[in-house]
This record gives C-alpha cells, sequence and structure tokens, in this order.
C-alpha cells in the first residue's frame, strides 16, 4: 500500500551573492606626492634667490673714463656698484627676505611630510604668504630691471646716457641677477598655486 505522507518541502538556503568588487584605493587619492615637489621647489627658490644676491653684489667694474673739459689723455678711474642705485639696494633686500624665508618654508614642508596632521594650517599659511613674496619679488625684479634697461638703451628724451657700453661686465651682472630673480618670482607662483590646490584637496577630501 502507497504510503500519503507528503515528503517534506526541502528547506531553501538563501544563496550568497558574489562579493561585489572594491574600488581601488589608488583610484580615490591621486598617487602625486605634493609635499615632496613643494620640498623641492622651495629649494629650488633658495638656490634662485641666493645666487640673484650673489651675483647682484659682486657687481663691480672700475674704468677709466675721460673728464669732460679736458685732454682726452686725462682719464679719472669711475667705478660702478650695486649700492650706487636705490633700486638694486631695495633688490638685494627683497630677494634676502625672499632667502630668509624659503629657508623657514623649507623647515616647515619638512615638517608636514614627517606630520602631516598640521598640513591644512600649514598650507593655508603658505599660501598667503607665498602671495605676498610674489609681489615683494616681483616689484624689486621691476625695479632692478628699469635700471637696468636705461643703462643699456639710455633715455634720449631725459638725457639719460647709456653705460653699458663702459662697464660690460657690470651690466652683465646685473642682466644675470634680475634674470635669477625672474625666475624665483616664477617657482614662487608655482608655490602658490600648488599650496592653494593642495589646500582646497585636503578640505574637499
Amino acid at each position: 500500500m502507497a504510503s500519503t505522507d507528503k515528503p517534506e518541502a526541502e528547506t531553501t538556503k538563501p544563496v550568497a551573492s558574489p562579493p561585489k568588487p572594491e574600488a581601488p584605493a589608488a583610484a580615490a587619492k591621486c598617487p602625486f606626492n605634493y609635499s615632496v615637489v613643494d620640498v623641492a621647489l622651495r629649494v629650488l627658490l633658495l638656490a634662485a634667490t641666493v645666487s640673484s644676491v650673489v651675483v647682484m653684489v659682486t657687481s663691480k667694474q672700475t674704468k677709466l673714463v675721460p673728464v669732460p673739459g679736458l685732454p682726452t689723455i686725462a682719464r679719472v678711474p669711475v667705478p660702478a656698484k650695486f649700492n650706487h642705485s636705490p633700486a638694486f639696494i631695495y633688490f638685494i633686500a627683497a630677494l634676502s627676505a625672499t632667502g630668509l624665508y624659503s629657508i623657514i618654508t623649507i623647515l616647515a614642508s619638512v615638517l608636514l611630510v614627517l606630520k602631516p596632521i598640521y598640513s591644512k594650517s600649514f598650507l593655508l599659511v603658505f599660501a598667503f604668504l607665498d602671495v605676498v613674496f610674489v609681489g615683494i619679488v616681483a616689484s624689486a625684479t621691476g625695479a632692478a630691471g628699469g635700471v637696468a634697461y636705461i643703462g643699456l638703451k639710455g633715455n634720449s628724451h631725459v638725457g639719460w646716457t647709456k653705460i653699458c657700453n663702459v662697464y660690460g661686465k657690470f651690466c652683465r651682472h646685473i642682466g644675470s641677477s634680475v634674470a635669477l630673480a625672474l625666475f624665483a618670482a616664477i617657482v614662487l607662483v608655482l608655490l602658490s598655486m600648488m599650496s592653494t590646490f593642495t589646500l582646497y584637496k585636503k578640505i574637499r577630501d
């Protein structure tokens, strides 16, 4: 006689869904190391400012110049030095202050690499002071460059004669120093932009 008992319903076991692939952590964060680049740029800024100051300070030349109203054989030694121009003195002061600032910020940047917990506060200060020193270096470069251009070309409208045809070595030193200061200003602009962008990323994250 056939049994009328119904077979017990099999218990349905929940099927585990396959694990979702985790998003790679590297995709969320940019692998670019801003701290190392910041330190490198500040070291480059220090090298540019110190080189510019040294070249400017060593810009000295003495030439024998004829005296007006006397025979051409009568010549007197006339020196050309950077401290004969207030623009060059301001240039030295501005670049020296920028060099000191770069030393302080290099040490602070190294501290940020070791202890990144203070990064937001330091980056805000960096972003502000970098802009301030961009203005200082740019103004000093413009002042020294204007005087150097007059020495190179002169100005016939006001009776300023050019001197670089006589003091060639002096003018080459001045031109090299101004070019290094311009490079330092560009480095400061890059530092300001990078500090602002890094601070923005940290706040957003």
